[in-house]
């Protein structure tokens, strides 16, 4: 079968640009394949070679005693002390799940499964941060069944417990769900193997499922913007098998226990081009592969196709070669594919046959080390104008109102289709701060949280960028765990546009000084730009994955307060309603700043938490967030089937009780430990003040009260209303 003829037309369908393609010929030295052509466009693009986001991500603070690991491997590694690592990362499969829900969604779990397991790591826990268009959108309720339905087959099947995330709604995202899957492992520290090929010569070797035609030019259609062509996107999206993935699993940890791997990689993004690709580059060397070898399940396919299909559940890998009959023992044990595709080289080549012919020489180093860079023109986003006219609220009605909102209501219609106790390490569940999952073995306990808030990263990028890395350190301490490490994931629409751009490196600023203020390193991530349709961008939506460590189990706060428990407000409250649940969902305003974030008091408060916890004086707590103090203390209520009083207080209802200040926690202790907690704050320089108290089955707010059960009712029933 000939090769079509590269003309200006098929190189901008390839997401080159002239300047690109010029540069390529520069390269080479003469006009490219189609299928180099392919290969170019599947390293060259932006989901794969982050040209435009490398000279930002560079300024991230990255290491700190306890990572073994940081970016540039499948999943970032961090020590938890007794020989032991946890492995994880977050990633994307936004244009797949607005595409084919179903699909996407479950794919970037067996994705994001497959970075954590090729790290030598056995998944412990998953969780999903979701974003989904306004309510009353046409498509919202299809997208939102699709994807919970594609998280849950997929983990369900794969046999890991999806302990946590967040759902949010808002017309930003209409054109465009995003879909982040978050995985943790835990593997031993000194068994953590990486992708670097080593040794000229070597077997490269296929391992797992057969190659289909599923997924091609994935990674390609993820670098763009959608339009009215979107339904002809739909054969880029991959097709999982869980069950596949569960016994590549088994067979990849087994196969790592022979001492036959040198490197393995992950076949994601742009399959086998990328994973090659990877290896040599990272290992110096070069690769030779030869597609007549490669087990497929498709006939006649081309050799363009079986460098860029997207098929799941496959891995590469370089072999010892005495090893060879051990480690396809365990595949074949195991019903996988394992086949022997190619060979490290000493030149730097990327050189691809197939059926006798020579379909691609190009020279490695410059597909994966040298790929385009840019620079973008960038904007700071302006600063936002001061609030006014904050209108008068009726507490009692703006309590059942944020309650009953598909954006602050209970998530359990989401987290009861996912099987969170799988493994039977669960300690917490969803719709806690943070998800528990016990360290199999010991009495130690690893907690689980993502964060962002869009609607402040788009009114001031900066603070945005704090806040989201805040609030996971604050999800943290609230459970009791002592924060490690950040992988982020950051969703963002059009670079080509300095005003996108500008809330990309605006965020980038905050979080980088909020991770070094906090010591929670980003280990790992994922950037996911071009979330556009007809040029209609997203929220700037940079997600925060973090990861905790309960030394004892003894240390796990919870946030479900007891009979007669007193309540107590760690932090100060100025009331700060800019860009507040309160006014979006009540008066569908958006305007004002973010709230500004203190870095060293979210630090102060956070280890005051925990130390409280150390002396037992604490029984409950909860972070102060979106719907500020009145949500939360009656989310605790709920927890627990009780009431709560809270006092009035501050220069008005509306920012007492539905303020967003940072730094925030609620804590509940005994009367008996109420002097004793006082005085721990006092000594600490933390600002603690009692605000009420839990017990009965009414709400007080100030002067308003209102029967738990109507709070119950609105808040069970809210994302009801979207999903039904």
């Amino acid at each position: 079968m000939s090769e079509p003829e590269i003309t200006p037309e098929l190189v901008r369908e390839h997401g080159i640009n002239a300047e690109e393609y010029q540069r390529i010929l520069d390269l080479i030295g003469r006009v490219p394949s189609f299928t180099e052509l392919g290969i170019f466009s599947a390293m060259w693009n932006e989901h794969c070679s982050y040209k435009s986001s490398k000279k930002w991500l560079r300024t991230l603070p990255t290491e700190g005693p306890q990572v073994i690991c940081g970016p540039g491997e499948n999943a970032g590694v961090v020590d938890i002390g007794d020989g032991q690592a946890v492995v994880f990362k977050m990633e994307s499969h936004n244009h797949p799940s607005y595409i084919e829900p179903y699909q996407g969604a479950a794919t970037g779990v067996g994705g994001i499964l497959r970075d954590v397991f090729t790290m030598g790591a056995r998944p412990i826990a998953a969780m999903n941060s979701l974003s989904f268009g306004e309510p009353s959108h046409p498509k919202t309720k299809q997208l939102l069944n699709g994807v919970v339905e594609g998280i849950g087959g997929y983990g369900n099947c794969f046999g890991v417990p999806t302990v946590g995330g967040e759902v949010r709604f808002h017309k930003a995202y209409n054109g465009n769900c995003l879909v982040n899957a978050f995985a943790a492992g835990l593997a031993d520290a000194d068994k953590i193997f990486y992708s670097a090929a080593s040794g000229v010569g070597m077997p490269v070797v296929y391992l797992g499922a057969k190659t289909g035609r599923d997924g091609v030019g994935g990674a390609t259609m993820a670098s763009a913007e959608f339009d009215d062509t979107i339904e002809d996107k739909r054969p880029t999206v991959q097709v999982g098998d869980p069950f596949t993935e569960k016994r590549l699993m088994e067979a990849t940890l087994e196969l790592m226990q022979t001492g036959a791997v040198i490197s393995i990689q992950d076949m994601g993004a742009a399959g086998l081009t990328c994973s090659a690709v990877e290896m040599g580059d990272k290992g110096n060397l070069g690769v030779a592969l030869d597609l007549e070898k490669v087990p497929v399940r498709e006939e006649n396919m081309t050799a363009y196709e079986m460098m860029l299909s997207e098929s799941q559940e496959r891995m590469l890998m370089v072999l010892k070669p005495e090893k060879e009959a051990e480690a396809k023992a365990v595949f074949d044990k195991w019903d996988l594919d394992f086949a022997i595709v190619g060979e490290t080289i000493a030149e730097d080549r990327f050189l691809i046959r197939h059926n006798g012919a020579l379909m691609a020489d190009l020279p490695l180093k410059a597909l994966s080390g040298t790929a385009p860079e840019y620079d973008r023109p960038w904007l700071e986003t302006p600063p936002a104008p001061a609030l006014v006219n904050v209108p008068e609220v009726d507490v009692k009605a703006a309590l059942l109102t944020l309650l009953g909102s598909p954006n602050y209501s209970s998530r359990a219609w989401v987290w009861q289709q996912y099987d969170h106790m799988v493994g039977a390490d669960t300690a917490v569940r969803p719709g806690s701060d943070a998800g528990v999952v016990r360290v199999h073995g010991t009495d130690k306990a690893l907690a689980f949280t993502s964060d962002v808030t869009p609607r402040y990263c788009k009114a001031n990028p900066f603070e945005g960028g704090k806040q989201a890395v805040a609030e996971a350190y604050r999800n943290l301490c609230a459970t009791g765990a002592k924060p490690l490490a950040t992988t982020d994931n950051l969703n963002f629409g059009n670079p080509e546009k300095p005003e996108i751009m500008g809330q990309f490196v605006g965020c980038i600023k905050g979080i980088g000084e909020a991770v070094a203020a906090l010591d929670m390193p980003i280990v790992s991530g994922n950037v996911s730009l071009y979330n556009e349709t007809d040029g209609k961008g997203i929220l700037p939506t940079p997600t925060i994955g973090a990861v905790g460590l309960l030394e004892d189990l003894d240390q796990l706060i919870t946030n479900r307060p007891n009979e007669g428990d007193q309540l107590f407000l760690l932090g100060e409250t100025v009331g700060h309603l800019g860009q507040s649940a309160l006014l979006a969902e009540l008066f569908d305003r958006e305007d004002g700043d973010a709230p500004h974030v203190d870095l060293s008091a979210e630090k102060a408060h956070g280890e005051f938490v925990r130390a409280a916890k150390a002396e037992g004086l604490i029984s409950a707590a909860h972070d102060l967030g979106d719907g500020g103090l009145a949500v939360a203390a009656v989310e605790m209520g709920l927890a627990s089937g009780l009431g709560v009083s809270l006092i009035s207080g501050g220069p008005s209802d509306a920012g007492w009780f539905y303020g967003e200040d940072q730094a925030r926690y609620l804590l509940a202790c005994t009367r008996d430990n109420a002097e004793a907690l006082t005085t721990l704050a006092r000594e600490a320089g933390v600002p603690l003040k009692k605000v009420g108290g839990f017990g009965g089955e009414t709400i007080t707010l100030g002067k308003v009260s209102l029967p738990l059960a109507d709070a119950r009712d609105a808040h069970s029933g809210g994302l009801l209303k979207v999903a039904l």
